[in-house]
């Protein structure tokens, strides 16, 4: 049975990063701690639901973040900046637009394709020796005993940790065999993900922009291409996920407007159902949820992976002083620790998201123009505005 200090299940963005992350822990005679990565799929699969063709938004202080990771060639190699987000409400006069030249930034953030960041991913964890990475590998039985939990893989591997992190993404089968109390809540909505190339686009920013169905984000990608982000009700992203590539062009240009330019061509388009799930106790006895098998988010305003980032930051953080005095990087107090340090900005981040993704598909009359009213004043008033911005950001303390 091998010995390891921190065993990830899971090899997605959130448990590679994790695992990259703490391989940079020394302890006082130089030494890193053990990490065991265990990730069912096969490396560099095509179909890999972590790495597939969606693009995600890095904020701001996750760039800060992976760049304190020494992560940038991972990340943000061929990033598309952001320098401006539009925010509006389609048929009404509420907007806000955000620009990094207001807050003293060089950009809000960053645009990278998954499938790409996840390859480089892959090449820095096996090309690094303080990580055992098995893949594809499956577990059979997880033991927890005082001091460590054993993990028995299918194939008759065995392991003993002294950490276990579940990183294993939002649909988590291990949350569910471990018995862990968490909730899911439809949205009733799904998103549809496509690839745009426009014309006459402006260059680095991003727009999101609310509509009777649902948000509707665009992201910039460079050369005048644009990953779209829309979130339709069930039925609606079913029709549109058929309709002729003129129709879906059409479609789509008429729910935004030319703001972000015309669309000239689509990509292929795909279908995520969207639900809120959240793991009710993140911690338990020398146990870590992280990622979207702790909470998984709507969509709207790109929160999801930038909090899950979050949550290894701070994780990473706390465990260096714990192994530079080569203390239990599984005690109680460390469990402790976390929950408490990570449930504020948890707990924002997802009434934040929710709520703009209730209100703002709502048809009734008071919500509307309440919703209105609130983007006019947010506009105005340089308060409300920083508010979103620092969530934007990432700026969380």
């Amino acid at each position: 049975m091998q010995e390891f200090d921190v065993a990830i299940l899971g090899g997605g963005m959130v448990g590679s990063t994790l695992a990259l992350a703490l391989s940079r822990l020394r302890d006082l005679q130089g030494h890193p701690p053990r990490i065991l990565l265990i990730e069912s799929r096969r490396p560099h699969s095509i179909d890999h639901p972590g790495f597939d063709a969606r693009a995600i938004a890095l904020s701001y202080g996750s760039q800060q973040a992976i760049a304190e990771l020494g992560l940038q060639a991972e990340f943000l190699s061929d990033s598309a900046a952001i320098r401006s987000i539009h925010v509006s409400d389609r048929g009404h006069l509420g907007r806000v637009e955000l620009t990094a030249h207001e807050y003293g930034l060089p950009q809000l953030g960053g645009v990278v394709e998954l499938h790409a960041v996840g390859q480089r991913l892959l090449r820095r964890l096996e090309a690094s020796p303080e990580i055992g990475y098995r893949a594809p590998a499956h577990v059979q039985d997880l033991e927890f005993h005082d001091d460590s939990v054993v993990i028995r893989q299918t194939d008759g591997q065995s392991a003993r940790c002294r950490l276990l992190v579940l990183a294993d993404g939002g649909e988590s089968s291990w949350r569910t065999k471990l018995g862990l109390n968490w909730r899911q809540e439809s949205f009733e909505q799904t998103a549809l993900i496509t690839t745009l190339l426009t014309q006459g686009t402006p260059p680095e920013r991003a727009w999101e922009r609310f509509t009777e169905s649902g948000p509707l984000a665009l992201l910039p990608l460079g050369a005048n291409r644009l990953s779209v982000v829309w979130s339709l009700r069930h039925t609606e992203a079913e029709q549109a996920s058929v309709w002729g590539h003129d129709q879906f062009l059409e479609r789509l240009q008429h729910a935004f407007g030319y703001r972000a330019g015309r669309f000239m061509l689509a990509g292929s388009r795909e279908l995520y159902p969207l639900f809120l799930r959240q793991t009710q106790d993140i911690g338990h006895h020398r146990l870590l949820v992280l990622g979207n098998a702790a909470q998984q988010l709507h969509p709207v305003a790109g929160q999801g992976f930038n909090l899950g980032l979050r949550d290894i930051m701070t994780l990473y953080r706390q465990l260096q002083p714990i192994w530079h005095s080569h203390l239990d990087v599984g005690s109680a107090s460390v469990l402790r620790c976390y929950r408490a340090a990570r449930r504020p900005d948890v707990d924002t981040t997802i009434w934040m998201t929710s709520t703009l993704a209730r209100l703002f598909a709502s048809p009734h009359v008071p919500l509307v123009s309440g919703r209105t009213l609130g983007l006019l004043a947010m506009n105005r008033c340089a308060s409300l505005k920083q508010h979103l911005a620092r969530q934007a950001l990432g700026l969380i303390e």
